[in-house]
């Protein structure tokens, strides 16, 4: 047992764009980081293993879909919450989203060198909360608002088309530093996705295609 595969699906999805600071503008796919993040709010153990995914396989066309929401941007809720008022402080932004989303995710548990069980150990407590329905906290499809369910794999075909989708992100943290500190920063890394045929590979998170602050795997 060397990977685990889920089916993850949902009404609507966004995940933005980084160079689309103001406007919420989607990917046509799924991103590597919010897959990471679905199959962490399934099993999650940071100071044990981390997720990598290897591959993403579009099970439904690709269909997008674009509205107004109200955001709240400036006021923030502190320890001591005061009363905001949401009517003088709101901006509307464009979303741009998928609609009808499906997706089959296939990633590998990456053990910490501080690991001392077996592998097998963690895979096997991952199906169990799989095949269990069980999460941590409820997963979302790159908004909170977009719930995300998911389940085993299915024997369903993704869709047959090729796209060259560009640089992308990657993911918003080092994945070899789980502890949080009050200095802790976002770690952006990007890689160039392609998708064949419904299928896009994700290259290793230290090899040389993905592109990170400190200048790629010889430097991680």
């Amino acid at each position: 047992m060397n990977e685990i595969t889920i089916e993850v699906w949902g009404d609507f999805a966004c995940f933005s764009r980084p160079e689309s600071k103001v406007e919420r503008l989607t990917y046509p796919v799924i991103t590597p980081s919010a897959a990471r993040g679905i199959l962490s709010a399934a099993y999650s153990k940071p100071a044990e293993f981390y997720w990598q995914v290897r591959r993403i396989e579009v099970l439904k066309p690709i269909r997008y879909m674009s509205f107004k929401r109200n955001e709240v941007i400036n006021s923030k809720i502190g320890r001591k919450p005061e009363p905001m008022l949401v009517e003088d402080d709101r901006t509307q932004r464009q979303t741009v989203v998928l609609k009808d989303v499906r997706y089959r995710i296939t990633a590998e548990i990456i053990p910490r060198r501080e690991f001392s069980g077996t592998v097998n150990q963690l895979y096997e407590q991952a199906l169990r909360r799989i095949n269990g329905g069980k999460c941590f906290f409820q997963p979302s499809l790159g908004m909170r608002e977009f719930v995300c369910y998911y389940s085993g794999a299915s024997n369903m075909q993704p869709i047959g088309e090729n796209m060259d989708i560009g640089i992308m992100l990657y993911d918003v943290f080092d994945l070899h530093k789980y502890k949080v500190t009050p200095k802790a920063e976002p770690f952006v890394s990007l890689f160039h996705a392609k998708m064949k045929q419904g299928v896009i590979e994700v290259p290793d998170f230290d090899s040389d295609a993905v592109l990170n602050p400190e200048g790629g795997a010889d430097n991680a």
